[in-house]
């Protein structure tokens, strides 16, 4: 229950001056008791008198404290109190000295003066006219942001948010909030339609307004493209929005050409559907698709001398490359843009090592690259070769780029006017990139350098919007090698062998006679997750000679009795009870614990993280962390109210206890956000789920991530039903249909794509 308290700020213990969170000591009015307060306050300082709303909580190391949700700032009731504020600091440039004087000079008529006469300051001494001026302007801008604080509080909006949209609109927040509240959704990061369309029925909008409803539909179009699309038909867009906006499809249709007109969407018509795009998305794969056909260039190479050049290089490294990945060479020398695919098992990794040896040859500088910290130091150890995460390749800064909506907000050094320096690069994991990042690696690439994009199509699609790698394949315009072939080092792996037949529809065989590949039929959730316990704690660390923390449970749900959220409270439990020398945080209805394996849930471009040396000197620094990379949460700071992470990749990262809610728990993880990992063990506890959801590429893309050992425990039945699922989530993208919209005239010039029949 609320409860009021008023008082002056007799001194600030700590703030935050990013995100405004402050903790201060408050002296009340009536008997001058001390009380600790906390909250989020855009400008607040000591000597202000403040009634406040909230109510009391008990903090486990703090002790009692007031959690302020408003408050309102009065005036100084007294002479005193009138002092007190003056000569705070609340006002820039007067100090305690100086507010005696005013005071003394004017008394009880002290505040009214500097808010309505303020020039008559340079009456006192020691105030020249110039500084009046100047306090008077300071006044004056204070006076407007307490007024605008106050008004936005009026229609439930907290402080924090508060703070964001004054400093965005300033004295227009009026105009903005009483004419079209929706603009808060498209100018203010944090604030989404549902917030916003929240403060609109507080203000009196009505529910078939067409700044809501146009609001509505691109809030809709956002919201798939959180599930991978860039368009929808305009038949699901309206259902959807409909549904969310609770108004007859009949209103949105006239709003369809006007948001065209005004550029915000982009219609394009497909066998006789009209589809439907946010007009960034659009330019997105249009621009993507321009860049690669321009990357498309054929250099001819000499037949024999490629066929020496091969031959040396098989000598120089021991192997024996088979026909498909001679081909793969001979197309990465011979083309501006090659893709080379394949499943596990088939010699991806050769491959590349005899390209990066031929362009060595070359004297060619190369760069490798792939989208996740841990593909990063997987190519790495595979190759020998340094490889980064492709922000890092791009050299991402921490500085927002807000004039560029299609980066979404992001900012890298590299770009078209300082793009990247060298011959060749080469991405793997090409399935996890979306159309954000294939464009934004294709600005900092100039014509004349080669791109070898490598990975799986048969993985599950990027997490972000964009189908890249399987579009580019089926556009038919660039070179393509499919290796197809298992070798003989790979199939006696029934984690590879097994893989191949999933992809193919085949049943596997669940006897347990083979040395990786174990089914364990339970058919109770609660023995299942008893099973899994033991495993990870018993049974697997001996036999794949790794911790139990490197092995990952894979689940293909978040909710429900095997879902992640689930798992993890349980996993946590067993794998890192509580103790007495470990700090806890709860966030929500998270638990966080010293010692917890955990996961970030979404891109930070702004976290700043550090590479610690030796007695944990910083020897390297910069910024971004991104949804899926996981690690140790190390130290949890009551007093700087901070947690620290330490990653796999050895980075390490200061979260504020606000930042806590971009981390999850990581015991468990859903399929979709192993892509591009491999661990020593994984286990997949199977039972039931949603049919669209259980199907063969996820079950394909989980059993692929195992490097050692792979234990499914629960229902044959449900395995094999998902072999025989075939069924997946339609994804909306279109690069394939821009990149041959674009290569028609020349697409006989171009190699055509490669395959190898089984």
């Amino acid at each position: 229950m609320s409860e009021k308290i008023t008082g002056y700020i007799d001194h600030v213990v700590f703030r935050n001056e990013e995100n405004g969170y402050t903790v201060m000591v408050l002296k009340t009015s009536d008997s001058e008791e001390e009380v600790t307060c906390v909250g989020t306050f855009p400008d607040i300082t000591q000597g202000v008198t403040i009634e406040a709303e909230g109510q009391f909580s008990q903090h486990h190391v703090y002790g009692r404290q007031f959690v302020i949700h408003s408050y309102a700032e009065k005036a100084p009731e007294d002479t005193q109190a009138m002092e007190r504020y003056l000569g705070s600091g609340a006002i820039k440039g007067v100090g305690v000295a100086l507010a005696a004087r005013i005071v003394r000079y004017f008394g009880e008529d002290t505040l009214r003066i500097v808010e309505e006469e303020p020039e008559r300051l340079a009456e006192v001494k020691g105030i020249s006219e110039k500084k009046a001026r100047e306090i008077a302007a300071q006044v004056t801008e204070k006076a407007d942001m307490r007024k605008a604080m106050m008004f936005l509080q009026k229609y439930g909006i907290s402080l924090n948010l508060g703070a964001k949209i004054y400093q965005k609109y300033g004295q227009s927040v009026y105009g903005v909030l009483q004419e079209n509240p929706y603009r808060l959704a498209d100018d203010i990061s944090g604030v989404g339609f549902k917030i916003a369309d929240a403060i609109a029925s507080r203000i009196g909008i009505h529910a078939d307004s067409d700044y809501r409803i146009r609001s509505g539909m691109m809030y809709t179009l956002i919201q798939a493209s959180g599930e991978g699309h860039v368009y929808l038909p305009k038949e699901e867009l309206f259902a959807r929005a409909s549904q969310l906006l609770r108004v007859d499809v009949s209103y949105m249709e006239k709003h369809l050409m006007d948001m065209a007109l005004d550029r915000k969407l982009v219609l394009k018509e497909k066998d006789g559907i009209v589809l439907v795009y946010p007009s960034q998305y659009y330019h997105l794969e249009l621009n993507t698709a321009r860049m690669l056909t321009e990357l498309n260039i054929r250099y001819p190479q000499d037949e024999q001398m490629m066929e020496r050049r091969i031959a040396q290089i098989e000598k120089e490294t021991g192997t024996v490359l088979e026909e498909m990945q001679k081909k793969a060479v001979i197309e990465a020398a011979g083309n501006g843009l090659f893709v080379l695919t394949g499943g596990p098992g088939t010699g991806k990794t050769t491959t590349i090592n005899a390209i990066i040896r031929f362009f060595e040859g070359e004297g060619a500088t190369l760069r490798l690259a792939a989208p996740t910290g841990r593909a990063a130091k997987r190519m790495t150890e595979a190759t020998g070769y340094e490889a980064q995460t492709i922000h890092r390749l791009l050299e991402l800064n921490g500085v927002p780029d807000d004039d560029n909506r299609e980066s979404q907000g992001i900012h890298f050094d590299r770009n078209a006017e300082n793009p990247l320096d060298t011959d060749v690069i080469i991405i793997d994991e090409m399935s996890m990139v979306d159309i954000f990042l294939m464009h934004s690696l294709l600005l900092a690439v100039t014509a004349g350098t080669r791109i070898i994009l490598v990975g799986d199509e048969n993985q599950l699609p990027s997490v972000g919007p964009g189908n890249v790698l399987r579009d580019i394949i089926q556009s038919g315009v660039f070179p393509v090698v499919e290796l197809k072939k298992i070798f003989r080092q790979a199939s006696h792996s029934d984690i590879v062998v097994n893989a191949h037949k999933i992809h193919n529809g085949q049943q596997i065989s669940l006897d347990n006679k083979s040395r990786d590949f174990f089914f364990l039929k339970r058919y109770d959730a609660d023995i299942i997750i008893r099973v899994v316990i033991a495993l990870i704690q018993e049974k697997l660390p001996r036999y794949v000679d790794a911790k139990p923390f490197e092995i990952q449970v894979l689940t293909p749900m978040r909710k429900g009795l095997l879902g992640v959220e689930r798992l993890n409270q349980i996993l946590q439990m067993y794998l890192n009870p509580a103790g007495p020398d470990k700090k806890e945080k709860e966030i929500g209805e998270r638990l966080f614990r010293e010692g917890d394996k955990v996961m970030q849930i979404r891109n930070n471009y702004q976290m700043e993280w550090e590479v610690r040396g030796k007695y944990g000197i910083p020897v390297e620094e910069g910024v971004g962390v991104f949804n899926g990379d996981t690690g140790i949460l190390k130290e949890i700071n009551e007093f700087a109210e901070t947690a620290t992470v330490e990653f796999e990749d050895g980075r390490f990262a200061d979260y504020s206890f606000k930042q806590l809610e971009e981390l999850e728990l990581a015991y468990a993880i859903t399929i979709h956000k192993s892509q591009g990992s491999e661990y020593p063990a994984v286990i997949l506890p199977l039972l039931s789920g949603p049919k669209m959801l259980m199907n063969r590429n996820l079950l394909y893309t989980g059993v692929t991530r195992a490097r050692k050992c792979v234990t499914v425990v629960g229902s044959e039945e449900t395995f094999g039903e998902m072999i025989r699922n075939e069924k997946q989530q339609k994804r909306y993208s279109s690069l394939g249909t821009r990149i041959r919209e674009l290569s028609e005239p020349a697409v006989s010039q171009t190699v055509s794509p490669v395959s190898q029949d089984s």
